[in-house]
C-alpha cells in the first residue's frame, strides 16, 4: 500500500496558491496558479497523486484533512453525475473539470481516503502543506516554482515500461540533469584545436523532428505539467530534453 499525504493551500482564498502530495523526502510533488481557491488546491493536490502513482498496482491510501474533497469523491460525485453533474438543488458542480479528471483518474484504481486534522503536526500531512503553501508563496512572490522531484521511489519499474510512447510525465528534472551533465562533459573533453564547433557565426544545425506517441493519460499528464509551470507541453519536453 501506498501512503501519501494531499494538500492545498491558497493565500487569500481565492489568491495565489498551491497544491503538493506527499510520501516522503524524496518522493512528492507539487504546483499551483497565480489565482485559485483552496478547495481547487485540495482537488488537485488528490488528482496528481492519482496520476503519478497511475502506473502502479498498489492500494493508495490517501491522507487527506479537506472533508470536501473526501466526500465529493466517496459519496457525492456519483449521484452528481447522474444528475449530469449537477447538485440536488440543480445547481451546477463547482470545480466540475477537477472533479471530472478525478472521475477519470480513479476508475479501475484501489484506494481509501483516511481524514486527517490539519496543523495538528501531522509528519505527512504537514509535510504536503508545507509544500503547497510553498508553492502559494512562490506564485506570491514571482519566485521559482518549487515543483519537486515527482515521483521517485526505490523498486519501482520506469512508467513507461512495456509500453510504446514516451510518458511525458515521467521525464523528471533529474533525467534532465543528467541529460545536461553528459553534454557538459562531452563538450569538456572536445579538443580545444576545433574553436570553430564553439562559432557563434556558424550555421545553425537544422532541426530535428521527434515523434512522442503518448497515450490520452499521459498526454493529460503533460498538459497538467505544463500548465503549472507555465509553457506548452512542447516547450516543457524541449526544455528537459
Amino acid at each position: 500500500m501506498i501512503t501519501a499525504a494531499a494538500d492545498g493551500s491558497a493565500l487569500g482564498n481565492p489568491g495565489p496558491a498551491g497544491w503538493s502530495w506527499y510520501v516522503d523526502e524524496s518522493c512528492w510533488g507539487a504546483g499551483g496558479w497565480p489565482h485559485a481557491t483552496n478547495n481547487q488546491g485540495e482537488l488537485k493536490a488528490a488528482l496528481e497523486l492519482f496520476r503519478a502513482t497511475a502506473h502502479l498496482d498498489d492500494e493508495l491510501l490517501v491522507l487527506c484533512d479537506s472533508q470536501y474533497v473526501i466526500n465529493s469523491v466517496t459519496k457525492w460525485m456519483r449521484g452528481w453525475k447522474a444528475k449530469g453533474w449537477r447538485k440536488g438543488d440543480g445547481k451546477p458542480v463547482l470545480n466540475l473539470e477537477l472533479l471530472m479528471e478525478i472521475d477519470e483518474a480513479i476508475a479501475g484504481r484501489r484506494y481509501r481516503f483516511e481524514w486527517v486534522k490539519g496543523h495538528a503536526n501531522h509528519p505527512l500531512n504537514e509535510a504536503a502543506d508545507s509544500r503547497a503553501r510553498a508553492v502559494a508563496e512562490a506564485f506570491q512572490r514571482g519566485a521559482r516554482i518549487p515543483s519537486g522531484p515527482g515521483w521517485v521511489r526505490v523498486g519501482d519499474a520506469p512508467r513507461d515500461s512495456g509500453r510504446e510512447g514516451i510518458d511525458g510525465a515521467a521525464i523528471t528534472a533529474e533525467v534532465a540533469a543528467d541529460v545536461a551533465a553528459d553534454v557538459a562533459n562531452n563538450v569538456a573533453s572536445l579538443p580545444s584545436t576545433h574553436p570553430e564547433l564553439f562559432s557563434f557565426e556558424a550555421e545553425p544545425e537544422p532541426e530535428t523532428a521527434v515523434t512522442v506517441l503518448l497515450s490520452p493519460q499521459e498526454h493529460g499528464r503533460l498538459l497538467a505539467r505544463a500548465k503549472t509551470r507555465g509553457v506548452s507541453p512542447e516547450k516543457l519536453l524541449r526544455d528537459l530534453i
